[in-house]
């Protein structure tokens, strides 16, 4: 299904803070021109928390008609359950392979709270959900228990999972259904996650290093701990910088550089930093960019 390396795209904006429609497309590009399998539109990356209905739904549209081999993975989450649903129906319409729906941020809800919201968006649509966990984001963890009570949802397929608790995830990889995919959404985790029996990555670095992310998780997947390792060597200082303040942060001020978008995101997130861009350009020079 998801299983791989998929980029949790950015959304490009012009200098006047539209949607860079242009941008988006030459990115579909060179994601699928570099071995990314899925692409994920409006996530936390794609900043769909500062977009409008109708900017999401065109964002999700513009991924749809540019894609030429690659699946979509549409962003369609919410912490109200009946907006969740109304996203993820437009975005099964655009025809997304899937949907990527995060569990109810603000509100936290109790376990039982999260599994109805999950049933309901499921329940509502007729392609592939996947569960996007970060407690991080959402001040609210969706529990092993409460996760494999879902994957026997019908419709619920798989688990983008950014707790960071690498003893919850394994519960999760041991106990899932046949089928049932774990993916990262810690690209520094990746690969203790693919090593514990987990099936890929839904990643922010593939955005500027989609070769290099591709290639790590397919050694990662065949076994090949040699490859993986020197991979990991040069890509660890990047997944550190990255996130050197909120994501999407310094991934916008880099794809910037490279000819994405203004490198702006929207309020309340800023720009990157003076005092960060020194260690974000370092970085990257080292690596070639």
């Amino acid at each position: 299904m998801f299983r791989g390396t998929s980029t949790a795209i950015i959304t490009p904006f012009t200098k006047d803070n539209k949607i860079d429609e242009e941008g988006i497309r030459r990115l579909v590009d060179f994601q699928e021109e570099n071995g990314i399998g899925t692409i994920v539109p409006c996530g936390s990356t794609g900043e769909s928390a500062m977009l409008s209905h109708e900017e999401h739904i065109r964002v999700i549209e513009i991924v749809r008609d540019q894609t030429k081999k690659a699946k979509v993975l549409a962003g369609a989450g919410s912490n109200s359950t009946s907006e969740a649903v109304m996203l993820s129906k437009k975005a099964e319409d655009l025809g997304a392979d899937g949907l990527l729906s995060i569990s109810p941020y603000y509100v936290k809800p109790t376990q039982e709270g999260i599994y109805l919201h999950f049933k309901a968006i499921a329940e509502s649509v007729s392609i592939p959900v996947v569960v996007y966990n970060i407690p991080g984001r959402t001040g609210s963890n969706i529990t092993a228990e409460t996760m494999l009570r879902m994957a026997e949802i019908e419709g619920i397929d798989a688990v983008k999972e950014a707790s960071g608790n690498l003893e919850q995830i394994k519960d999760i990889i041991k106990g899932r259904p046949k089928g049932f995919e774990v993916l990262s959404g810690d690209d520094a985790l990746t690969p203790a996650l693919i090593r514990s029996g987990g099936d890929g990555v839904i990643s922010v670095t593939s955005n500027c290093l989609p070769r290099e992310m591709a290639e790590l998780v397919r050694a990662l997947l065949a076994g090949d701990n040699a490859s993986a390792d020197k991979v990991i060597a040069k890509l660890a200082p990047v997944f550190e910088v990255l996130f050197v303040e909120t994501n999407p942060i310094p991934i916008k001020y880099v794809m910037s550089k490279l000819g994405y978008g203004s490198g702006a995101p929207r309020l309340p997130l800023t720009e990157l930093t003076e005092k960060n861009r020194t260690p974000v350009d370092s970085v990257m020079r080292s690596i070639g960019l």
